[in-house]
């Protein structure tokens, strides 16, 4: 026989409605922690984290302005979370901006990446991340980023998500964040190490 657990103390997070193994949708509904749906919102939730530490080593660094760009793709993440974990038939209630990632979202980050390439010099080879552990880190949520949208893909096709811009906006962030890895790196001064052995 197995005994019960008896609750010590009531907590505000732990609800323990997973407990079964599902997690609940943004307007209702539940589904499995291990659906295709939750995997691609999961992978942006960890994107999100990793931008966290970008974000962090960039205040740390004194790089203000990466640091409050980074700041705003972490909070539009949250954005395509929110639409990712809406089921398909509770979609009319979702907002642009807000919890629907829309085509002004995508336009804004295609915005920010001619400003940001103009202002760097792009590398002709292919880079080996690592200089700085500011652009590291901008590099590690860039190709968790490209899993998410390799997660999305698949989940859209056991089950359509309804979204017309989630792929292709996770798509031009990540190219975002492979721009922003490079600023971080020659605002640091740090040289560049391509893939090529001299």
């Amino acid at each position: 026989m197995v005994a019960r657990r008896s609750a010590i103390a009531k907590s505000a997070v732990a609800t323990g409605k997973g407990d079964d193994g599902t997690t609940g949708l943004l307007f209702g509904g539940r589904i499995s922690k291990d659906d295709p749906r939750t995997e691609a919102y999961g992978t942006v939730d960890e994107a999100v984290a990793a931008l966290g530490l970008a974000r962090a080593e960039l205040t740390e660094s004194g790089f203000d302005e990466l640091a409050e760009s980074v700041l705003r793709w972490q909070r539009e993440l949250f954005v395509v979370g929110a639409d990712l974990a809406t089921a398909p038939d509770k979609r009319e209630r979702l907002e642009d901006g807000v919890t629907r990632v829309s085509d002004v979202m995508l336009d804004g980050v295609e915005v920010e990446l001619a400003l940001w390439e103009s202002a760097i010099e792009m590398p002709r080879e292919f880079v080996v991340p690592g200089e700085t552990r500011a652009s590291a880190a901008l590099e590690m949520a860039r190709v968790i980023l490209r899993r998410a949208e390799r997660r999305v893909i698949a989940a859209d096709h056991v089950n359509p998500l309804g979204s017309d811009w989630v792929v292709p906006y996770i798509n031009r962030l990540a190219d975002l964040l492979w721009v922003l890895a490079r600023a971080a790196e020659q605002a640091a001064g740090a040289p560049v190490t391509t893939a090529r052995v001299r």
